[in-house]
């Protein structure tokens, strides 16, 4: 077994004395899965640093044990942990673009690890690498596995990253949002995968995720985290059955779908409180609906059967409960200013895509007189109405994300590109100076990895003010400010945001970050590339309202890449299925997922997993 008990966690930060952990513990057991679930920021992946012993220079274990087996791993010196990382125990982490090393190509990556962990050498130990990128779904694996990073698109380094922890066949795996960035049918490819390492091996799963319906397919034990503390613990079927605390009820009202598309998700008001103070009471009692006076002044602890527990004053022995009304209400999200657009008809698109080709160069061979290419989009055609959704789904690595990034003239001088993008009739992609630097006022893009499009080096209200600097100079500093405030409060973070650096955030804080600096200059389109995979159910909610309304109120129009069906039955007025870099299939959103037309968006929806 995997044990923690008792684990406290603080971190050294400028605001203070952060207990990102407080008191927790769980057991994991060889071939059990068990889900680790809960908002951004409320210390999901501080327990799996501190389960591998890789906590920040700041971070450190100030109380309770880690146990692997009966071997208690803070005792053990750092030349004995690094047989541990990767032999007992794998680690696949939430960011594989900052996981990878840029300068080496995937393959000696992941040569190195299997060297490092197995008794396999040189070409047995390149063989193998080849085999788990097949097997975790990379095509030609054995071309791939000569390429960089940055040849590939986040799903995909997403894979190499399972693969390389994966082949090192651990004992256990402490997986953090490993599917995350992953298209439906590599998600159930992956999950297959890993459940039939548990059955051979008796793999041991800690699963760090946000994606409910992941879990409720998966996972034999579910924890439910907010705020650095377990708040309720209990099987997989029992936590889905009879969810008991007020906060794991309104995550399953938060949950998007066809049959919402009328009304408001139930976001959560309030965010997760900051770690640094001292609490009181009840750590959820600002946000529930349910509190009681004695809930801010009493901390409840965990109590309940010893299948299923909660930490909840109101169920506790002697509680009054909760009642019948068991869900938050939904909360109205503000509307962010964005510029205005002349009604239109909507015959008469905002965007209009025409025969879109997008080709990047090979290396060159010895001798060969042109360099290869590689054609990633070919004759991409979709239009999208001004207050219109319009979604492009696919698996990781058909072009999604390469399209969006062309619209916005990201790949100027890196890729050969043909076609058209007529915005309101003038084409993008013949635009210079001044001109181009209206249109990127009227088109942004949200990207797909918040971390590298965030600048390290500035603070969040650097990174925030810059565009709005550049792309609206006419607007004053307090102007500016002003906007910038209210901009950050409506997607979710507080004002003290402001002050940090991106690398101060958790993954999902990120992600609301990037969709801020999207919003705050006022445009007309916003490319979406996974704007909600990084995010909370929650804070999806939060942030899938507050899109919804911006469009019925003020028109803006979304080019939304994802593959979360879910969130297209929710959003998306109009669909196009991609697959090898042509759409294979676009109409209405009611006609493409309940009629499908083509066997490859039937095997797409298929893979959905639902709850």
């Amino acid at each position: 077994m995997l044990t923690t008990t008792q684990l406290e966690v603080e971190l050294d930060a400028e605001a203070g004395i952060v207990k990102a952990i407080a008191g927790l513990s769980l057991t994991i057991r060889q071939g059990q899965t068990f889900a680790l679930v809960g908002e951004s920021g409320c210390g999901k992946s501080m327990t799996a640093l501190a389960l591998m012993r890789l906590l920040p220079e700041n971070g450190a274990v100030v109380g309770g044990d880690i146990t692997l087996d009966g071997t208690d791993l803070l005792a053990l010196p750092e030349s004995s942990m690094r047989s541990v990382r990767g032999g007992r125990i794998g680690m696949i982490f939430q960011e594989p673009g900052t996981s990878l090393n840029p300068v080496l190509t995937v393959g000696r990556q992941m040569v190195e690890a299997i060297e490092t962990h197995t008794a396999l050498r040189a070409d047995a130990a390149r063989a193998k690498a080849i085999d788990w990128l097949k097997r975790v779904g990379i095509p030609e694996p054995e071309r791939r596995i000569d390429d960089y990073p940055f040849r590939m698109s986040g799903g995909q380094k997403q894979r190499v990253m399972i693969a390389m922890t994966l082949a090192c066949e651990p004992d256990y795996l402490v997986a953090d949002e490993p599917t995350t960035a992953l298209d439906v049918t590599i998600q159930a490819q992956i999950l297959e995968l890993l459940a039939d390492l548990q059955r051979e091996h008796g793999m041991g799963l800690l699963l760090i995720t946000h994606d409910l319906a992941v879990v409720a397919g998966v996972a034999d034990q579910v924890a439910l985290m907010y705020a650095g503390q377990i708040i309720e613990v209990a099987s997989a079927d029992e936590f889905f059955a009879r969810p008991q605390h007020p906060y794991a009820r309104a995550l399953m009202q938060a949950l998007p779908g066809a049959g919402r598309r009328d009304q408001a998700l139930a976001a959560i008001p309030g965010t997760v409180p900051p770690l640094t103070q001292n609490f009181s009471g009840c750590r959820f009692a600002p946000r529930c609906v349910h509190a009681q006076p004695a809930c801010h002044v009493t901390a409840p602890a965990l109590t309940g059967e010893p299948g299923h527990q909660v930490r909840c004053l109101l169920l506790a022995p002697g509680g009054t409960g909760l009642g019948l009304m068991a869900v938050a209400t939904p909360v109205a999200t503000p509307v962010v200013e964005v510029a205005k657009v002349e009604a239109k008809a909507i015959a008469t698109p905002l965007l209009q895509v025409k025969e879109l080709c997008v080709s990047f160069s090979l290396p060159k061979r010895w001798f060969a007189r042109q360099a290869p290419s590689f054609e990633a989009v070919s004759q991409l055609s979709f239009s999208i109405a001004a207050g219109q959704t319009l979604a492009l789904v696919g698996e990781s690595g058909c072009g999604k994300t390469t399209a969006g990034k062309a619209i916005v003239q990201l790949l100027r001088g890196q890729a050969e590109i043909s076609g058209s993008a007529l915005l309101d009739g003038h084409n993008l992609f013949d635009l210079q100076g001044p001109a181009l630097r209206d249109a990127r006022r009227s088109v942004q893009i949200i990207f797909q990895d918040p971390f590298a499009s965030l600048n390290p080096r500035m603070r969040v209200a650097e990174i925030l003010d810059e565009g709005l600097a550049a792309l609206q100079p006419q607007t004053s500093v307090d102007e500016r400010r002003a906007r910038i405030l209210r901009i950050v409060d409506q997607v979710g973070l507080r004002a003290d945001a402001l002050q940090r650096y991106p690398h101060e955030f958790s993954g999902g804080q990120r992600q609301r970050i990037a969709i801020a600096r999207a919003l705050a200059v006022q445009p007309r389109l916003i490319v979406c590339d996974e704007p909600t995979s990084a995010l909370d159910v929650s804070v999806q909610a939060q942030i899938l309202n507050l899109l919804r309304e911006l469009q019925r109120e003020l028109g803006v129009s979304y080019l939304f890449i994802t593959h979360n069906i879910a969130v297209v039955e929710y959003i998306a007025d109009r669909v196009a299925v991609m697959r090898g870099g042509r759409i294979v299939e676009q109409g209405d959103c009611a006609d493409v997922l309940l009629r499908p037309a083509e066997d490859y968006t039937r095997a797409l929806l298929a893979a959905v997993p639902r709850m």
